[in-house]
C-alpha cells in the first residue's frame, strides 16, 4: 500500500470514529399513531429521551413503556448499545395495570 493510500484509509478510520457519536433522529409513535421526532447523540441515554417524551405528552414516564425492536428500553441503554441507526422508531405503550379474569 502506498503512503497516500494508507492516508486515506487513516483518514477514514478518523472519520468512522467522529462519527460514532453523531446525532441520530429517533421516531417515538404511540399506540395511537401520534409521532414526536428526537435528535441525540448515540451516547445519550435513552431514559433523557423517555423523560422528554413524557415532558411533552403530559404523562407520567413511570406510567408509559418504550419498546425497541419489540424488546423494553432499559434506563441505561443507548442508541450505540441498541445499535440504532438514523430514523429509527421506538414504539410507546401505556402501562396497563391490573386487569380481569374470569
Amino acid at each position: 500500500m502506498s503512503e497516500e493510500e494508507q492516508n486515506a484509509s487513516h483518514a477514514q478510520d478518523e472519520v468512522k470514529a467522529e462519527d460514532g457519536n453523531a446525532p441520530i433522529n429517533v421516531k417515538v409513535v404511540s399506540s395511537q399513531g401520534d409521532e414526536v421526532f428526537f435528535k441525540i447523540k448515540r451516547s445519550t441515554k435513552l431514559s433523557k429521551l423517555q423523560g422528554a417524551y413524557a415532558n411533552k405528552v403530559g404523562k407520567d414516564v413511570g406510567s408509559i413503556r418504550f419498546l425497541y425492536d419489540g424488546n423494553r428500553i432499559t434506563e441505561t441503554d443507548t442508541p450505540a448499545s441498541l445499535d440504532m441507526e438514523d430514523n429509527d422508531t421506538i414504539d410507546v405503550m401505556v402501562e396497563q395495570v391490573g386487569g380481569w379474569s374470569s
